[in-house]
């Protein structure tokens, strides 16, 4: 069952891991942190980037991470974990001469 934050907001479980996403959307609230908040996208690039959200989705998304900081904060870290993990236990697929310097 789905649960509706806002208009804009929904968690699904089973979709994107039951994070908060633009409802309708496979979009995090997480990936528009990234993209407004670390990598500097103002709010109409976002929607340019995905034609099918609003700036109203994007607003939303923003509302919530700020709403629930610590909620999307904890999804960082557990991210950054995976991925420190799957290094740590996956051996790279890709040939040493292409990995280039990877700092250690």
């Amino acid at each position: 069952m789905e649960s509706v934050i806002a208009p804009h907001i929904s968690k699904t479980p089973g979709v994107c891991g039951g994070r908060a996403c633009i409802a309708g959307h496979r979009i995090r609230v997480q990936d528009i942190v990234v993209w407004h908040e670390m990598r500097g996208y103002s709010p109409d690039e976002i929607v340019d980037m995905f034609p099918g959200i609003t700036l109203a989705d994007v607003f939303a998304a923003l509302t919530y991470f700020f709403d629930n900081r610590p909620e999307i904060e904890d999804e960082f870290k557990k991210s950054d974990e995976w991925a420190l993990w799957l290094k740590t236990n996956v051996p790279s697929k890709i040939p040493a001469e292409y990995q280039g310097d990877r700092g250690g």
